[in-house]
């Protein structure tokens, strides 16, 4: 019987074999959406994963108000609370420090964290600037640790897939990436002052929050973007409790050193949009297209396959198959996972890296690869304000070019 038949239907009961697998105490910092998210991706490892490289240990978890994050401790299962991330640094039971702050804490806690030998993952945007996001990189990676930034949107079954068959080759010679990331939940006036829209706290707008992540989706599939035009607004300058000092929506085309040609827009005016992130990319030999909407799907069309020589065009491949990536963890093909995976995945893939000694990249977005990501929205910036084309700067050292990985993904032509 193939592997797609037994997974799922036939193996979920399977016993593994193992006896004791050892622990990995985590500490948060946060406990509000990328708190909850990763609490609960710990969580799914520890069962769902079988077996987990590490155990994960919620040892203790940080934030301001005292009331909310002791609620939180009991509500996701943390053995201790603490309103002073100091005290998360210092704990010797903790070995993995996960920072879903605000973009102002990013720095400190981290560095700190990881200067105490603890491994660290951090939330994007990986600082608040370059320059910053810089020295955390440089700082962290002196101390030896593993650390990663949290571009969860790598550990997409159907990105994963774009991925592979874009290192295979599959598509060619890449022409065209065009992203966009719109949501619309603060088009009214009366939306009140948030941290989000504070320049100081947050380093920049829709930009940071939603660009960034479909600039380093950009450079994880095409490759380094070598220079960037770009134009940013600010709808809503007012609003109860402040006045906004970061855009609300940003348009860029960028161009790749590579040679392709592309678009990035991140909008949160966007009616209608929900959480609206979505590429496509064009090559010499066809095309792929996916949406975060639609997150199991991707949109394939590769131009002369058969049989359907007359009904060429896009088609939709359900990634769900037991041969599709990061499916071994889950169902049967056809029942679907969502949003709230692709941190079980991420997570996994940064505690199997812990345990096995193995590099965080080329899968998984260190910290370098969170720099480079600030480099671009720095260059947009520099672009909006001068009104002209900016190239990206950059003081690291150039990547190595991926391999293609000698073996020929199963595609949407040849099912």
């Amino acid at each position: 019987m193939g592997k797609q038949k037994q997974v799922g239907f036939v193996t979920m009961g399977a016993a593994s074999g193992r006896k004791k697998i050892k622990e990995i105490g985590v500490g948060m910092l946060g406990y509000a959406f990328m708190g909850k998210a990763h609490s609960n991706a710990y969580r799914k490892i520890q069962y769902m994963t079988w077996p987990p490289p590490l155990m994960p240990r919620l040892v203790a978890i940080c934030g301001r108000d005292e009331a909310a994050v002791a609620e939180a401790a009991r509500r996701y299962g943390y053995e201790s609370y603490t309103t002073d991330w100091k005290r998360l640094v210092r704990d010797d039971r903790i070995q993995l420090f996960d920072n879903g702050a605000p973009n102002n804490l990013h720095a400190a806690p981290t560095i700190a964290a990881a200067e105490a030998g603890k491994h660290v993952i951090c939330e994007k945007p990986l600082g608040r600037d370059a320059a910053e996001s810089y020295d955390i990189w440089q700082r962290v990676e002196k101390t030896g640790v593993k650390h990663m930034c949290a571009f969860n949107y790598r550990f997409v079954p159907a990105v994963r897939l774009a991925r592979e068959m874009l290192e295979a080759g599959e598509l060619g010679e890449i022409y065209h990436f065009r992203a966009r990331y719109l949501q619309e939940w603060i088009v009214d006036p009366q939306f009140p002052m948030v941290w989000r829209f504070d320049r100081k706290v947050a380093g920049s707008g829709a930009l940071g929050d939603l660009g960034a992540h479909i600039i380093d989706l950009g450079r994880y599939l095409v490759g380094d973007i070598a220079a960037v035009s770009g134009a940013t607004r600010t709808f809503i300058k007012n609003r109860p409790g402040g006045t906004v000092t970061v855009d609300d929506a940003v348009e860029a085309v960028v161009e790749f050193e590579g040679g392709a040609v592309g678009t990035i827009e991140a909008s949160r005016f966007a009616l209608g949009r929900k959480n609206g992130m979505s590429f496509e990319i064009n090559g010499s030999k066809g095309s792929i297209g996916f949406d975060l909407e639609r997150l199991n799907e991707l949109q394939v069309h590769l131009p002369g396959s058969r049989p359907g020589a007359d009904a060429q065009g896009f088609r939709t491949v359900l990634v769900s198959e037991a041969n599709h990536p990061f499916w071994q963890w889950w169902w049967p093909h056809g029942h679907m996972i969502g949003w709230e995976h692709t941190m079980v995945h991420e997570l996994h893939h940064l505690i199997e890296c812990i345990a096995k000694n193995k590099k965080v990249g080329p899968h998984g977005a260190t910290f370098e690869d969170g720099y480079r990501t600030a480099e671009v929205c720095d260059a947009i910036l520099r672009s909006a304000k001068s009104g002209r084309r900016e190239a990206v700067q950059s003081r690291a050292a150039k990547p190595k070019a991926p391999k293609p990985r000698g073996r020929r993904r199963v595609t949407a032509g040849s099912r």
